[in-house]
């Protein structure tokens, strides 16, 4: 995703109209001072503009495959609700007939299928035509997945048991494996969280470019247009320059949303949402203390049936999800699980021996921060707004996907003649710092420290860039100390 100034078709003649190309390089691969004043390279934008030029360049690079793979991945994913309802229509739906028996004689039935499993959950659907979905934690499952039994409500016939994990079945648990972390377990995530902690500097960095350059800023069209009338690279690099204009909100969007639950960045995310007071609420699973307790003794528990038509009463509809109690003391927990919009997550605590809702706790009551991240993490997965929501997340991808094509393509073409051998195209020139004045480094070299502390994925590799950059200006420069 190498954003650049223009440069006519033919390759071998020096680039125009940019800063950071119009500089007579040295043989060092640094640049001459500035001169020229009609890009406003005379304004910290035009000192800035270079420096950030060669960091697109070599972050899209370099960073480029994992956001492809990232991008590849995440459009399969778009397509899961309609691959699992045709893979599993067996287990999922039911023909209604009559009324439905007890949750009770369901969950009896899930138990002698799976006898050698713990109860976990029940999940009661929102319609009749849903089955009921029993989940049992069992030895010999990968961890976290659970082995669930799908029961018919109308018979408590077992339809059928599958190994999920949480409630995606298998179809979208393997490609949400994928994407995540590419069946390589917690050192595969680091690649996920490579591409999410990349994407928004690459986004950020393209539209400061793309709407910097000086023919862009004249006429509005060109910045929101592929232009018809170019050929070759300038055609390309219109086409990932106005892609990216419009991608560009959703695109951050995905990075801050995948960021929220990676494995390093997602821990420093989450303490600070703590702090701030953000984080996602939850009812307690302790039995509230009432007296002595001895009213209770010898008391029964009043079943699943009792505690999910409390919290109806309660309020509580759609999908339904109920964590019996998992030992003396505790409650049983019903919590609403429907995630597209309006989004129901509201959830009780319900007294199993009096069948009393001890505590309620509702979405709206939720921390501004954990309803974003709610909302934000579902849009994420094309949950939000049904169809629409993956649509949308198809054709972002799908322009991301393009967007890191032409971005290799503006490099290819920038490569040397033929008579010259095989070779790459050329980089940005180095050097660009130097230009910048210290009032406008200085801040910046300290927020990319921080946000490196808290990125650690995004730090690292710009460590390396630096380093890297350093060492290959040091070695050209020895070797032209030494040609001398």
């Amino acid at each position: 995703m190498s954003e650049s100034p223009p440069l006519p078709d033919t390759p071998v003649t020096p680039p125009a109209s940019a800063a950071a190309e119009v500089l007579p390089a040295r043989s060092d691969g640094a640049t001459k001072p500035l001169t020229a004043t009609g890009d406003g390279s005379g304004t910290t934008w035009g000192s800035l503009r270079p420096l950030l030029l060669r960091l697109h360049f070599y972050a899209g690079v370099v960073i480029g495959p994992f956001l492809l793979v990232a991008a590849v991945t995440g459009l399969a994913y778009t397509a899961t609700p309609q691959i699992e309802s045709i893979l599993y229509e067996h287990e999922l739906k039911v023909t209604p007939r009559g009324s439905a028996e007890p949750l009770a004689e369901q969950v009896a039935a899930a138990e002698r299928a799976v006898p050698d499993g713990t109860l976990l959950s029940v999940t009661k659907g929102a319609g009749p035509s849903d089955s009921t979905r029993v989940a049992f934690s069992k030895d010999g499952l990968a961890e976290g997945y659970t082995l669930t039994a799908f029961v018919d409500p109308y018979d408590h016939e077992v339809l059928g048991t599958l190994e999920t994990f949480g409630q995606w079945l298998p179809a979208r648990a393997w490609l949400d494996d994928l994407h995540r972390n590419l069946h390589l377990g917690e050192f595969g995530r680091n690649y996920s969280e490579l591409a999410a902690s990349w994407l928004w500097v690459e986004v950020l960095g393209g539209l400061a470019l793309w709407t910097g350059t000086p023919r862009n800023r004249r006429r509005l069209r060109r910045l929101a247009v592929p232009g018809g009338g170019a050929k070759g690279r300038r055609r390309t690099m219109s086409w990932h320059g106005a892609v990216g204009l419009w991608a560009s909100i959703g695109l951050l969007g995905l990075s801050a949303t995948g960021l929220t639950w990676s494995a390093h960045a997602g821990a420093s995310i989450g303490e600070v949402q703590d702090a701030l007071g953000g984080s996602t609420p939850a009812v307690s699973t302790a039995l509230p203390a009432v007296g002595s307790g001895k009213e209770d003794a010898g008391r029964t528990d009043v079943g699943i049936d009792a505690a999910v038509a409390s919290a109806q009463d309660a309020g509580l509809r759609g999908v339904l999800v109920v964590t019996p109690p998992a030992e003396a003391g505790t409650v049983y927990v019903v919590k609403e699980n429907t995630r597209s919009w309006p989004v129901r997550q509201d959830s009780v605590a319900v007294a199993p021996t009096t069948g009393e809702v001890t505590q309620a706790l509702r979405f709206d009551d939720f921390p501004v921060l954990a309803k974003l991240t709610r909302w934000g993490i579902d849009a994420h997965m094309g949950l939000l707004f049904g169809l629409v929501n993956q649509v949308l997340l198809a054709l972002l991808v799908t322009g991301l996907i393009a967007m890191i094509l032409w971005g290799y393509r503006m490099w290819w073409l920038r490569r040397p003649t033929r008579s010259e051998g095989f070779a790459l195209g050329r980089a940005p020139a180095r050097g660009a710092w130097r230009r910048i004045p210290g009032r406008v480094l200085a801040p910046a070299v300290v927020l990319a420290a921080v946000i490196g502390y808290y990125l650690p994925l995004f730090g690292l590799p710009l460590l390396v860039f630096l380093v890297v950059d350093v060492t290959v200006g040091v070695v050209r420069r020895r070797g032209t100390g030494a040609a001398a």
